[in-house]
């Protein structure tokens, strides 16, 4: 399957011939100067939650491509007012068979508030599988024993985990995350966009390998296979 990047927790995965992206957040992420968010084609987007940083461009990058936005009732709502004619909810605990695959929400433990406060909704993870292989998107989502649920519906081929730690996991709690859900490949977003989020990339990636597992850190805008 292959993984085009696209900074802080902005990814796309191509299945079955369709593009989908989760969590875009681009053009106030100065690591991401390059990328042109214009350009960007999706035909789906999936947003785990309400925080800026993982819906920031989602109304414009829909209106751009006309792609259907997918997000808790919440997010919705507020994609709905916001002129997104093409807007689906899911709540974690349901599923949704999409012309590329399927896709379960589950539950994220994390915060989840739209920029002026408001409720977000509850924060959500995706797990998605289709006949190109299976993953587990956590969104934000602390180290929790629900994650062992995962397994209950789909066997992931590999998870993108959160690794920069303090609003979300950390590498120690990735790892073990991996090990709960039973892959050996995490992609790992949402670091060094912030001060306070910068990850020290060899120490993470030697971590990962002592534990048995394989780390991918791609550049942004840099397109990978898992």
């Amino acid at each position: 399957m292959k993984i085009t990047y696209y900074g802080h927790s902005c990814f796309s995965a191509n299945i079955n011939g369709k593009n989908i992206l989760f969590d875009p957040y681009i053009t106030q992420n100065s690591l991401a100067s390059h990328i042109d968010v214009d350009n960007i084609k999706t035909d789906y987007i999936f947003i785990s939650h309400a925080h800026y940083d993982h819906i920031f461009d989602a109304i414009r990058i829909a209106k751009n491509t006309g792609a259907k936005v997918i997000g808790n009732f919440e997010i919705y709502l507020w994609l709905t007012k916001n002129g997104v004619e093409n807007a689906f909810p899911m709540n974690p605990g349901g599923k949704f068979a999409f012309d590329f695959g399927t896709v379960k929400c589950v539950f994220a433990q994390h915060s989840s508030s739209f920029d002026d406060g408001t409720y977000g909704g509850i924060a959500s993870g995706f797990v998605i599988s289709s006949s190109e292989g299976n993953f587990y998107y956590s969104g934000d989502a602390a180290l929790s024993l629900d994650m062992k649920l995962v397994v209950d519906f789909v066997q992931p081929d590999f998870a993108v985990f959160p690794i920069g730690d303090l609003l979300t996991m950390g590498v120690e709690e990735a790892i073990a995350a991996a090990k709960l859900i039973g892959v050996s490949h995490v992609m790992g977003v949402h670091y060094d966009t912030f001060g306070f989020i910068v990850l020290d990339k060899e120490k993470a990636l030697n971590d990962f390998k002592n534990n048995g597992l394989q780390l991918h850190l791609p550049e942004i805008g840099s397109t990978i296979e898992l």
